[in-house]
This record gives structure tokens, sequence and C-alpha cells, in this order.
């Protein structure tokens, strides 16, 4: 958390396997301004848990048979593998129970390391929901139910009931694990009853693609679908009555484009939507906008060299802060803040380690953390503090970022996320 940023990944093959590693660190003080660096002390220690694949259908060609050349061992590699070296860690020992398949297990890691990294294979992890002790992750192939007090790990797919392995979403909605779906809709599961509820179009969604939910102070629930944006009076799910659909057309423009990739509650009952078209506000039945031509969004200070797409009104990320400002990270056009009046960009010229953002999220200091391509920065006092690899992220293009009650943090991108048991920033 987006194809659409937040769908980075999904026409990857699912995860085929779930990877625990252990790092230990030190912090020292780096060169840039603001940023803490680290060094490490010892290699990672690295277990693989197998999730088996889906059986396929009686139709499927036949796979080819892969042989390795003579001499090599099972991975077609003639050089053996290395030996660990005397210092290695052990390795941390996976723990299926009994009965249960590989897709549910436990693992053991020592949480007095500053940071853990869990690896989910070839998927993404595109949303990360924490609930009390239990992570959540959402991937490109399915979610993952980590309990942080047991180590317990769980896997559901479409296997499970989900109508689509590729997850965009992840919440909580009436007590419920509310998923968001790439082309699946909605789903929510009740986990004393391990039983799916979904919606989709037939039940009132706007299309199959759900971006974003939020259960309003009114009760309301809002859906941000590739097609306009629900709203479902009183949180009503199940009555179709209730339902009703706000596009770019039904709203004279009030809402600039119809993929909505974001939502948050502001102040006095208003509602902020985040698009592909620029930023929108619902208050008292009022619809406003504002793109790039309002100052949403820095410009592009370099137009004959562009490293990444520069579209300053297309808005993955959303964020309202506790006096009521708006944070809203572009594709391209950095970070951008609205105090109701003006505008404000932050790009890489501030200290930004990117100006592709991904995902923003408050602490609960109140601090802004902003997940970019190029690392994840903390906004503090009115500067940047970047954390990449070497400060425990496991890859540097962050796609989902949450902070949990104990004040961990867990960080998501292309093959796995990293919990941040202390996160490396002064």
């Amino acid at each position: 958390m987006r194809l659409n940023l937040k769908a980075v990944g999904l026409l990857l093959i699912p995860a085929v396997a779930i990877t625990v590693g252990a790092y230990v660190f030190r912090a020292q003080q780096g060169n840039r301004d603001g940023a803490a660096g680290a060094m490490a002390r010892a290699a990672p220690a690295l277990v693989s848990i197998p999730v088996p694949q889906p059986e396929l259908p009686p139709s499927h060609p036949p796979l080819a048979k892969i042989l390795p050349p003579s001499g090599a061992n099972a991975r077609g590699n003639t050089t053996p593998r290395p030996k660990l070296p005397p210092s290695h860690p052990p390795l941390a020992k996976v723990t299926p129970p009994p009965g249960a398949d590989a897709r549910a297990g436990s693992v053991q890691v020592d949480p007095t390391r500053a940071y853990t990294h869990f690896r989910v294979g070839k998927s993404s992890v595109i949303a990360i929901y924490a609930d009390a002790t239990v992570v959540w992750l959402g991937t490109s192939g399915g979610i993952v139910r980590y309990d942080t007090v047991t180590h317990e790990f769980k896997t559901y797919d479409a296997r499970d009931g989900l109508h689509s392995n590729g997850i965009l979403y992840l919440g909580k909605l009436q007590g419920k694990i509310a998923v968001g779906i790439y082309g699946g809709g909605l789903s929510l599961l009740d986990q004393d009853a391990q039983r799916w509820e979904h919606y989709n179009v037939a039940e009132g969604l706007g299309d199959a693609f759900v971006y974003d939910v939020l259960e309003a102070a009114s009760g309301d629930v809002w859906i941000a679908t590739g097609a306009g944006v629900n709203r479902v009076r009183g949180g009503a799910l199940r009555d179709r009555a209730k339902w009703e659909l706000y596009t770019v057309e039904n709203t004279n423009g009030g809402l600039p484009h119809n993929r909505v990739q974001s939502l948050a509650g502001g102040k006095n009952g208003s509602i902020w939507f985040a698009t592909r078209g620029g930023l929108a506000n619902l208050q008292n039945g009022k619809w406003a906008n504002w793109t790039h031509a309002q100052g949403l969004g820095a410009r592009n200070s370099n137009p004959s060299h562009v490293p990444q797409p520069h579209n300053p009104n297309h808005i993955a990320a959303l964020a309202v802060d506790k006096d009521g400002k708006v944070w809203a990270g572009t594709r391209g056009a950095g970070l951008a803040r609205f105090d109701g009046k003006a505008w404000t960009n932050y790009t890489m010229e501030e200290g930004l380690p990117g100006n592709y953002i991904s995902t923003l999220t408050f602490d609960r200091n109140g601090r802004l953390w902003v997940g970019t391509r190029n690392g994840l920065a903390l906004f503090k006092d009115g500067k940047f503090q970047v954390m990449t690899t070497a400060h425990g992220l496991l890859g540097e293009n962050v796609l989902s970022v949450t902070i949990a009650g104990d004040g961990g943090m867990w960080v998501g991108g292309f093959g796995g996320v990293a919990h941040l048991r202390r996160p490396a920033v002064n």
C-alpha cells in the first residue's frame, strides 16, 4: 500500500516460503545530519518455512522436468554450499503444529535483537495491520497472521476463502479483520468463527479493487475502489439500500478521479480522498478538490532527467495529523502538506530519500513516517531522518509501514517485512 503502487508485485507468483532472519546491529552516528548509522555484528540466521503451492487442475499442461547437470546439487550449482562460520548464530527452528500443513507453524526469534526480517518469497508486503499482539501481513500471495507472543503463524489465501490472493488493504471493521483485495472485493474475517463475509459489485461495490476502508465517526463506512468511492450509511453492509457510490460524474467533478487510493477522516466530520487526479474533501454535502495547479506536489525540477515518474496529482498515500493538516504522498512529486489554505511541498532537496511516496503513518508520538522507493524517513522538527537497509530495513523500496502498540515498527516491501524493535533514528 496502487497498478497503482499498492498493487506492486501482484502479478508475481504467490509466496513459496516464509523466512525469518535475525540480525544484530549496533547503532552509531551517521555522517548525514539527522541519520543514524548501523554496523553488523553477526551474519544473519535464516530458516525457510515451505508454503505449498495449490494443486494444478487436470487440464494444466505437464510441467517440464529440470535435471541438474552431472555433479551438481539440487539447485543446479556445481559449487557446494559453503559451511556456516563458527561465529554464525544458531539457525531458528520452525515447528508446525501436529497435523498441520506447512502453511501454519511457529518460529523462534530472539527478542533481544534490534530487528528481525520475515521473508515471504517473491511476494510483496503491500499492507500491514497490527492488532494488539498479532500482526497481519497482506501480500501479493495472500495473508500471513503472526502472533508476536507465541510466534505462531498462519497463512490465508484463495484456498481458505479469499476471492483473490492479492491484498491491497488490511484493517479492522466492525470487530472483524477487513481485507481489501485486488480483483476480489472486500472480505471480512470473523476470527472466532473462522468465517468470511464477502462484498463485491453485486453487493454495491464500485468495482472489485478495494484500496482502503474507513469507518467514520458517524458510523458510515467508506470504501475506496478503482471506480469511485462507496459510502455505506450507518455501516449497514448487508442492506443494499444503504450503499451509495460517488464518482467523477455524479459529483460533477467534486471527486477528481474515479480511482480512489486512500481515505482519511478530518475535522468536523469531513472525509478526505486521495485519488489519481488530486485531493478531494467532502463536508456537509459539499465537495472541494485540489490539484497541482493549486499547489499540490512539487514541480518537476529536472524534466530532462526523470529517474521516476512525475505525477503530482497522483496521491498514493494520505494522512491527517492531530491539528487537521493533510499530508499527501505523491508519485514523483514528493510529500505535500495542506493546512487548509496553502500547500507546502517537500522533496529530495529538503532531505526526503525519494520523491516517489508509497505510504504515510503517524506514530503514537504524532511523528510522521514516510515510506519511499529509496528508504524510510521520519519527519521531525522540520527535518527528515532517513533509514535504509543499513538501519535494518529489508529493502529500500518501502511499500507499507505500521507502528505496533509496543512502539515497534513493521516495514514491508518486496520479499518480506522488517520488524524494527528499536528504530535507529535520533
